[in-house]
This record gives C-alpha cells, sequence and structure tokens, in this order.
C-alpha cells in the first residue's frame, strides 16, 4: 500500500487524504481527473480499493495521521466508531464520495465536530439507466437466453420459444420511494416507453412543483400493498434507513404479481435477503435483479449465487466512467464550499 501526493504541499491550503481512491479510479492508466482536488487542497491519494478497519483502526489512523489531514475522503468504506473516535484533532471535514453514508458513525462526528458531507445527486441518471437495464432485460429474457447459449443450449433458435417475452409498454412500474430525484430520473426514462408508474410515498400527492404531480401515467399511493399488487416491475429506490431496513421481505414478495420482478439498486440491506433467497427458490415472483446487496459482494455461500432467477450486478449503477469523473468533481466542489466557509451537503 503507498500513498502519492498530486501536489506539492501548500501551507495555505487544507490537506485532503482520499483513503481508498481505487474504489473509483481503479481503470487502467487512472482515468479520472483529479486536479481540481489537487488544486484546491494539498491532495494525498491512497491507492487501494479499501482500508480495512481492524479492532483499533490503527491503519487508517496512521494513513490519516502522516497526512495531517484536515480532510478525509471515503468511498463506500466502513469506519466504526472506534476508529472515528480516535480521529485526530486536525479532521475537520469527512467527504463520503458518494450518496449512502451508513458507513460512517454519524453521531460520533458531531460529537467530535467533524462535518460529514455526500453527494446526493451524481448518479441520478446512472442508477435510473440501471433499473431501465433491468427491465429491458427482463421483459426480452435477455439473462435467460444468454445463460442458454453459454451451456450450449440453442434451442430457442430452432423450436417454440422458451421464455415469456413481452414488451413494456403498458405495464406498470411501482417505485419503492420513487418521489425523490432518481425515481423522477426514472420516470423520465419509462414514461414516454409508454409505462404507467405507481408511487410509494407517505404523502397522498407528489409535491407541488414535481415534474410528474398530476400526470396522467402516474398514481401516488401511500400503501405500499397497493403497489406491490399492481405491479409488473417493483423498483427500490428509497435510502436505507431504520424504517426501511429489511422493509421488502417474505411477506412483501407474496403481495406480489407471480409475473412480477423486483428490482433494488438503492441499498442491498432495504431487502431482508434470506426471506428473498427463499421466495425466489419457491418462484414466488418471475425475477429479481439486484445492483445492491446487504454484503458486497455477497459472502461465498451465499445462497444468491446460485438461483437461477435471481441476476446479479456488483454495484455497477454508480460505476460508468462519467458518473465517477461527476463524482470527482462534485466532491471537489464540496471542499471548495468548506474551504470557502459555506459548508453544502452536510448531513449531520
Amino acid at each position: 500500500m503507498s500513498t502519492e501526493s498530486s501536489s506539492s504541499n501548500d501551507k495555505t491550503k487544507p490537506n485532503t487524504l482520499f483513503l481508498n481512491t481505487s474504489r473509483l479510479d481503479y481503470d487502467e492508466g487512472n482515468k479520472l481527473d483529479f486536479s481540481h482536488l489537487s488544486e484546491i487542497t494539498n491532495f494525498i491519494r491512497n491507492d487501494v480499493d479499501h482500508v480495512v478497519d481492524d479492532n483499533d483502526g490503527s491503519e487508517i489512523l496512521k494513513l490519516i495521521e502522516e497526512a495531517n489531514a484536515e480532510i478525509v475522503i471515503t468511498k463506500e468504506m466502513e469506519i466504526s466508531a472506534s476508529t472515528f473516535k480516535k480521529f485526530p484533532k486536525s479532521v475537520k471535514l469527512h467527504c463520503e464520495a458518494g450518496t449512502g453514508y451508513n458507513n460512517i458513525p454519524i453521531e460520533v462526528a458531531r460529537s467530535k465536530g467533524i462535518s460529514v458531507c455526500n453527494i446526493p445527486t451524481y448518479s441520478n441518471e446512472s442508477v435510473a439507466h440501471m433499473v431501465i437495464t433491468y427491465i429491458m432485460n427482463f421483459s426480452a429474457a435477455i439473462f435467460e437466453q444468454a445463460k442458454l447459449l453459454q451451456s450450449g443450449d440453442k434451442r430457442n433458435f430452432y423450436g417454440a420459444f422458451s421464455h415469456p417475452i413481452y414488451e413494456i409498454t403498458g405495464k406498470t412500474l411501482g417505485l419503492i420511494g420513487g418521489s425523490g430525484t432518481i425515481g423522477r430520473c426514472v420516470c423520465d426514462v419509462a414514461i414516454p416507453l409508454g409505462m404507467n408508474i405507481i408511487i410509494s410515498s407517505r404523502n397522498p400527492s407528489l409535491p407541488d412543483g414535481h415534474k410528474y404531480a398530476n400526470h396522467p401515467q402516474v398514481k401516488v399511493v401511500s400503501s405500499l400493498p397497493e403497489l406491490l399488487q399492481n405491479s409488473d416491475f417493483v423498483s427500490i429506490n428509497c435510502p436505507l434507513n431504520a424504517q426501511t431496513r429489511h422493509m421488502i421481505g417474505e411477506k412483501e414478495i407474496k403481495q406480489m404479481k407471480k409475473s412480477a420482478f423486483l428490482i433494488n439498486t438503492a441499498r442491498g440491506a432495504i431487502i431482508n435477503e434470506e426471506e428473498l433467497i427463499q421466495c425466489m427458490k419457491e418462484k414466488v415472483i418471475a425475477g429479481c435483479g439486484l445492483d445492491t446487496q446487504e454484503v458486497e459482494p455477497p459472502k461465498e455461500d451465499s445462497g444468491l449465487w446460485d438461483l437461477e432467477n435471481v441476476f446479479l450486478t456488483p454495484h455497477i449503477g454508480w460505476r460508468r466512467l462519467e458518473t465517477r469523473q461527476r463524482l470527482v468533481d462534485m466532491t471537489a466542489s464540496n471542499i471548495e464550499a468548506y474551504i470557502s466557509g459555506d459548508p453544502t451537503n452536510v448531513v449531520n
């Protein structure tokens, strides 16, 4: 493991340490541009995918202390409360290079006077396109056909087609947590394709000024069962918190149509994975697409790997090159706002 500075040390600039740069910048030749960060701070990159937070957090703390970091950046890297409590006094800002921040002990950060900021909007279109990609693949049985060909089975080329395929025009897409920005971006693509939308919300209608308020193809319901029972595709687009953890389990899946598909591009723990596995073994619904899992990657003995009707992708909703560059640029903007004394996207 090595650290390298991308700028000469300037005592008028804060020291910034990106603890796991390779989580973002993993392409051959390091395609991402960090020049803005280097212009506004003394930027230090630690080119690993993650730093293990062991029992005492010694490796993380050593890197922060060696950098004398005022600003720490992480991407989807778990930091325990016990380690965060030991952060040196130099640290004033912790930037999560992403939307979710459940990997950071917010209460501990608040108690230490460390501001935590995130990037709530960098991957809206990319994640929305991931939802549509799953829908398109499910509607044409692309995944199943690819599996047959990989096993040498060419039956669909010579005989009756062995999987149901259908147009998505007129089908209903249920969006759990769909009143937010990503849900709106999903609607931007799904509605022109002719899909009908059901959005679950605690409010009886979309807020004033929402792009799809009173749209003829959009219905808002306060009842999750109503959404589940009437959707051909169900997409999870809500954040993970105490209220949403394991909100989708056996009871909810059994309320869906037998022909329906479940898609999760949000956070894996919103689904009770053990109950999902059992439901998919019993073929309660037609299929499931998971870009996020409760543990990423799933454990080697996870039942998810071997289910023929569950399709996994390694959390790629945010990984498109343009999306990752936008994330770097927006992280730099957060830090620039902090330096100017007007911090943005602070979550604590």
